[in-house]
């Protein structure tokens, strides 16, 4: 299968994974018009850093619809940026990624960040929480946050990290 192939429903192939993207919010494709080719871009360059491969479906959706997934597999009342919903070991399938399109806006202008920018940002932090990765030791958190910055810069975007880092040397 070629890279950026079609395949039945909707799902595209991106080198060795298969990425589906459901927008379910039509404010994602207003404000970004080629949202779905961003996704699968930093998606792609995600899964290929990390050697992975298989299906993962992501879900562009809007803050309502992320509160309610929120609450009912976290118990947290409110929306967030991203979650990310990793499956079975062997199953195949590396899981599913849903974000919240007011959030996701509302901290891009807060960094000022283009909006693209920061999507594909969280866009790669769901994917490696797909893949294992975690960032709740300080250890595990930088781990994270370079290979977040590697794929990104990969793929032209800017490191959000950077003035933090700055900022602790």
């Amino acid at each position: 299968m070629e890279p950026g192939s079609s395949l039945p429903g909707g799902v595209v192939a991106v080198g060795r994974a298969e990425v589906d993207v459901v927008v379910e919010a039509r404010a994602w494709r207003a404000a970004l018009p080629r949202v779905e080719a961003l996704a699968r871009r930093a998606l792609a360059a995600t899964l290929a850093d990390q050697g992975a491969s298989g299906h993962l479906t992501l879900l562009l959706s809007d803050d309502a619809a992320v509160r309610r997934l929120n609450a009912g597999f976290r118990g947290r009342e409110k929306p967030t940026n991203v979650l990310s919903f990793p499956a079975p070991e062997g199953s195949g399938t590396l899981g599913d990624l849903a974000l919240a399109y007011g959030v996701v806006r509302r901290e891009a202008a807060e960094a000022g960040r283009p909006m693209a920018a920061h999507l594909a940002h969280l866009l790669v932090h769901g994917a490696l929480h797909l893949l294992g990765h975690d960032h709740a030791a300080a250890g595990e958190a930088m781990a994270m946050e370079r290979a977040e910055a590697r794929i990104l810069r990969r793929i032209g975007v800017a490191n959000p990290w950077r003035a933090r880092w700055r900022e602790a040397a």
